[in-house]
């Protein structure tokens, strides 16, 4: 019995030696419990000392205290040397050099649609057009009726709809804002305007199309106000936007706020013209809608078509920005992916 205490105590330093070089402090408990736990080896040893006679038992004794008081010191002294250690590491690795320069921290950008939408209201202001809002979730006569749209009228189809009541929707276009600053200030003149904000339709998302977007609404009444104004102010706004050599051009088109009714084409930027995938080898890119304002809106604003005219536009401002970008999908403006934005730090346009 004697022997197999001793051979215990050798087998048990040894792969104590073992785990010690490891440096593993979880093994440390391993060897602990296996060794010195209630059923580890040594209590295993000493429950098997009620076999002995009464005679072998005070010396077998003595020589299990002795092994467990010799495993046990050196345990606590291999353990305290280890955690001396994985102490001294774990600190190395945690020090800090307080002469090291510092990180640079990540400077934010506006981001791109955000940056269109400002220099779209600077090249305007800049007209002598002020800023209007009006509210997303907006009531049905303002969003349809006011802008000639009657409750039969088949052009309401052009348009899906997020219907959130009755008479209450999340407005489709920015154009209700027009109808809400002529029952603001008619009969008075001049009017110039325009309405930057969020407009919502019921759109499978993909690379060119989103069920939330910006509109960027325009709204000119005045005594005399003709259809070749309109077109040089786009044509302006185009030059200052894209260069001072663009060209625009205006296509026939329908809108039921507007009569006549058009679509503005820019040169493409791209290709200057000589036909490009972009532009689908056409020379030209639309941008905006556009038109003279229809008589039947301007009644319902509250003057009197016989004694003013005015013109209106919209444009979508990621159309506007993918173009300035040159960025292909318009889900980029809304994923809030830092390969994207980063791009845009320090840029001015």
């Amino acid at each position: 019995m004697i022997e197999q205490l001793q051979a215990l105590q050798e087998r048990a330093l040894a792969r104590l030696q073992e785990v010690a070089a490891n440096e593993d402090l979880a093994r440390f408990e391993n060897w602990r419990v296996e060794f010195l736990g209630k059923k580890g080896e040594l209590s295993t040893a000493l429950r098997a000392m009620g076999s002995l006679s009464a005679a072998e038992r005070p010396l077998v004794g003595q020589v299990v205290n002795d092994v467990r008081a010799a495993l046990e010191s050196a345990y606590t002294a291999a353990y305290a040397q280890c955690l001396a250690v994985v102490q001294l590491r774990q600190e190395e690795s945690e020090a800090l050099d307080v002469t090291l320069a510092g990180r640079t921290p990540f400077v934010g950008a506006e981001h791109p649609l955000q940056k269109v939408i400002r220099r779209i209201e600077e090249i305007f202001v800049g007209f002598g057009f002020t800023v209007e809002e009006g509210p997303e979730v907006e009531l049905d006569y303002y969003n349809f009726e006011a802008m000639n749209f009657p409750k039969d009228h088949p052009a309401r189809d052009m348009q899906d709809t997020f219907f959130v009541g009755p008479d209450l929707l999340l407005r489709t276009h920015t154009s209700p804002v027009q109808a809400r600053t002529m029952e603001k200030r008619h009969p008075q003149v001049p009017v110039r305007i325009i309405a930057p904000g969020k407009t919502y339709r019921r759109d499978d998302d993909d690379a060119t199309h989103s069920h939330a977007f910006s509109q960027v609404e325009g709204l000119v009444i005045d005594h005399g106000v003709r259809m070749s104004d309109l077109k040089g102010m786009l044509l302006a706004f185009a030059r200052q936007m894209y260069g001072e050599n663009q060209e625009v051009r205006l296509r026939p088109s329908f809108f039921p706020f507007t009569e006549p009714s058009a679509e503005l084409d820019v040169r493409c930027i791209y290709c200057g013209g000589s036909g490009c995938n972009t532009c689908k080898q056409t020379g030209w890119i639309e941008i905006l809608g556009c038109g003279m304002v229809h008589p039947n809106v301007l009644r319902m604003g509250g003057y009197d078509p016989a004694q003013v005219s005015g013109f209106a536009f919209g444009m979508g401002v990621e159309r506007v920005a993918m173009l300035l970008y040159q960025v292909t999908d318009i889900r980029q403006f809304y994923l809030n992916d830092l390969r994207l934005l980063q791009q845009f730090v320090g840029l001015i346009r």
